[in-house]
């Protein structure tokens, strides 16, 4: 997403517009590769700052009311479609541009890390590190986007709350999933050389830098090493790989938002709310097995026990085994249970 929103609603503007948005966030993201240093690259604390960068202006501007007042009335899931569709299009043309930015010296700089001269060796890491920074601040901008919209709030201030973040947007299976299809995904005539590509020497060289993580560096490696075939393959990628990213977040962030929801009907109907906790933390361990999503619903429902009903149970949070018999005295110990 760009740093200011675009509006879903303006997703038919036309390719000139699209264009002129993704060549005006190319142009940042190229300030700010000039900005980072050797030693930023090769140690990966690029991402880091890139991380401060894409978000922290971007999440004053972007919230739930922002949303609320362009698309009110809206069900969320029409919003998050039209947005995971408007960053695959960005995604694609930033990738068209990128690769088309590549040279045959430059591709061959990239592959065996030397060779070339040394004004090409720059150069070839900073039209990658664009084409990464790009697609990377747009993938953690669009899973914040769908967060916002499902109403489960992040903080990216937090180390806990930018770190799933990260995952969300960045996920490894998107990456895995990728790697796995990425030779179905291009033309017939051309999969014994991906497949030679994946195994020569660029890769393992590649894999030796850890500028990028494992599943972009290969995507990367494979867009501009190919001769003829790198445009193409580096708009099909970024797109796909953008929409992986895009589905899994609406996934995990839309399954968040059905249990806090669960929680918040619980919490709302419920005239004990102190007896709540305990029943709902005995029905979770009946079957000595806690998932993910109950760990997650009873995390909510203490929250919304002390938010809204001033309960906060100390005794349950120090219990580790819960006995049957003590909720029963509870339950009698309550008028009109």
């Amino acid at each position: 997403m760009p740093d200011a929103p675009i509006d879903a609603a303006d997703t038919d503007r036309g390719a000139a517009t699209d264009r002129k948005v993704v060549e005006q966030e190319q142009a940042e993201i190229r300030d700010f590769v000039k900005g980072l240093s050797t030693d930023d690259i090769k140690s990966g604390n690029w991402f880091t700052k890139l991380a401060a960068h894409a978000m922290n202006s971007y999440t004053e501007k972007v919230d739930w009311q922002y949303f609320q007042e362009r698309y009110a009335g809206v069900p969320a899931d029409a919003v998050v479609d039209q947005r995971i569709k408007m960053a695959a299009r960005y995604a694609a043309l930033e990738g068209g541009l990128s690769a088309g930015a590549y040279t045959a010296t430059v591709a061959a700089t990239i592959g065996s890390l030397g060779g070339a001269s040394p004004v090409a060796v720059p150069a070839a890491v900073a039209t990658m590190m664009v084409d990464v920074a790009f697609v990377t601040q747009l993938q953690l901008r669009l899973a914040y986007d769908i967060s916002v919209l499902y109403r489960v709030t992040l903080d990216v201030h937090d180390p806990e709350d930018l770190w799933k973040l990260i995952r969300v947007a960045l996920t490894i299976k998107s990456g895995e999933a990728a790697n796995k299809t990425v030779v179905k995904a291009v033309p017939a005539l051309v999969r014994p050389l991906v497949k030679r590509f994946y195994s020569g020497s660029a890769l393992s060289a590649g894999r030796a830098l850890p500028v990028v993580g494992k599943h972009l560096l290969q995507r990367n490696v494979i867009k501009i090493g190919i001769p003829l075939v790198g445009v193409p393959l580096a708009v099909l990628l970024n797109r796909y790989t953008t929409l992986l990213a895009g589905r899994h977040a609406r996934a995990v962030f839309r399954n968040e938002a059905r249990v806090i929801e669960l929680a918040e009907n619980l919490s709302k109907r419920s005239q004990h709310p102190q007896l709540m906790l305990w029943v709902a933390w005995i029905v979770i361990g009946a079957n000595r097995k806690i998932a993910d999503d109950e760990a997650l619903l009873m995390r909510h429902l203490v929250r919304l026990a002390r938010e809204q009903h001033q309960v906060v149970d100390e005794r349950l949070t120090q219990l580790v085994d819960i006995d049957p018999a003590e909720l029963w005295e509870r339950i009698d110990a309550e008028s009109g249970v």
